[in-house]
């Protein structure tokens, strides 16, 4: 009999611990008739040290007060909240978010800042040259919708540089497949990929080897005629490159060969 009196008793103190402990962990939310802007500051209160009670409280902002200006800074609240968060899939839902605030509010101010935030979150992500690229392609994307619809906003400055930093990366990448395609002979295979990379990035800091290699590509393909307006730039635009010097000397064979034909 003893023994059937104390399993009860224990059970029910286990059971009362459950709920004691459940009860800490849950979340209470702000009495009705609280007005959007005590809701947006506990959220605010929260968001750092407790983000999932911060976004309830904000959440509830935006439910209950659909057009009010704290909606608009409890939406951003809640995907710069996911952010700050860092990892892949935060970063995903951040993005989301962020995207969600244009479509709810496409006049507001911080629109540029939302879209710049979109391409930032991509922008945290990208992998070195010689990886996979997705995450600078998808970046340099959504900075430039920053540029096109936001012109004159704080985040285009700011975006233009990240823009010149992700085709530098995405020009690395190319020239280093060319490269090897180069070093393996597989002439054609280099001329396409070198001859891509200058249409579409211009201002890539290594273009004296882009020159020399697209040159040199045509020339060891037996294609001459093709590789000497390369040499020349390369020689022309920068004298001082390593692959000038190259360059002078293979034009010397080419003037060579032509003057015995001729």
């Amino acid at each position: 009999m003893r023994q059937f009196i104390i399993i009860p008793l224990i059970c029910i103190f286990i059971l009362g611990l459950a709920v004691g402990c459940s009860k800490d962990k849950e979340v209470t939310l702000a009495p009705e008739g609280s007005s959007d802007e005590e809701l947006f500051q506990l959220g605010d209160q929260f968001i750092k040290k407790d983000p999932e009670k911060g976004r309830l409280y904000f959440r509830q902002v935006i439910d209950s007060f659909p057009k009010s200006f704290y909606a608009q800074r409890s939406k951003l609240a809640i995907a710069d909240s996911y952010f700050r968060q860092g990892d892949e899939g935060s970063m995903i839902i951040a993005a989301s978010e962020y995207r969600e605030f244009i479509q709810l509010f496409p006049y507001s101010p911080s629109a540029a800042y939302a879209q710049y935030q979109i391409g930032l979150s991509y922008y945290k992500k990208v992998l070195k040259p010689g990886r996979d690229q997705t995450k600078t392609i998808q970046a340099l994307a959504e900075l430039r919708i920053v540029m096109n619809k936001y012109p004159l906003s704080e985040e285009a400055e700011t975006a233009r540089e990240k823009i010149m930093e992700c085709e530098e990366r995405l020009a690395d990448h190319s020239l280093g497949i060319a490269h090897l395609y180069y070093k393996r002979r597989a002439y054609r295979a280099s001329i396409s990929r070198l001859t891509e990379l200058l249409t579409e990035y211009p201002t890539f800091s290594q273009m004296d080897k882009v020159y020399f290699i697209l040159a040199d590509s045509y020339y060891k393909s037996a294609m001459v005629e093709e590789s000497i307006p390369y040499f020349r730039k390369l020689i022309s635009d920068f004298p001082n490159s390593k692959y000038a010097s190259k360059a002078v000397k293979i034009m010397d064979e080419i003037e060579k060969a032509q003057n015995k034909k001729a």
